[in-house]
């Protein structure tokens, strides 16, 4: 990588590859998730990442490059945090309480690509690119958003008990 648009491509594929894992790894865990809620709110952020691969290959076509051949090592990694987890949760509480920290590291991870991604387009001069790459950033925070309410108006306090 030699230049700015080398490094935002590469973030780009890094993207792509993390939204593909995440697809994979979201049944999964709504699955764990025993909070009606909770299963809900990991059922329509599968639906709305798929929305956000889509939007990042539709980005991959306009720059002509391929959003494939990157493996995001840091998804990776976070979901394999996720299903050490899974197996440790000694019950319903603790694991819908653990699920929403581990889901919330993701976000956090997808939150900080994003603002690079928009930061180096708006740098390149592709608006329209940087505003289809803060719509998702703006779903990423949402979906933090909602998380953050959920532990904090039901699920901690009911994994305290």
């Amino acid at each position: 990588m030699k230049t700015l648009k080398d490094l935002f491509e590469h973030q780009l594929k890094d993207l792509f590859s993390a939204e593909s894992q995440l697809i994979d790894a979201l049944p999964k865990v709504a699955n764990k998730a025993s909070d009606s809620k909770l299963k809900k709110a990991f059922e329509n952020h599968l639906e709305e990442t798929k929305e956000q691969k889509k939007r990042l290959q539709e980005i991959c076509d306009e720059l002509e490059i391929s959003p494939k051949g990157e493996t995001c090592k840091a998804m990776k990694g976070l979901i394999s945090e996720t299903e050490s987890f899974i197996e440790e949760a000694g019950n319903n509480e603790i694991m819908d309480a653990g699920l929403i920290a581990e889901a919330q590291r993701i976000e956090h991870y997808e939150i900080a690509g994003y603002g690079t991604a928009v930061r180096y387009a708006k740098e390149l001069g592709y608006d329209n690119i940087a505003s289809k790459l803060q719509k998702t950033l703006d779903e990423e925070y949402d979906a933090n958003g909602k998380l953050n309410k959920l532990a904090e108006n039901k699920l901690n306090k009911k994994a305290v008990s």
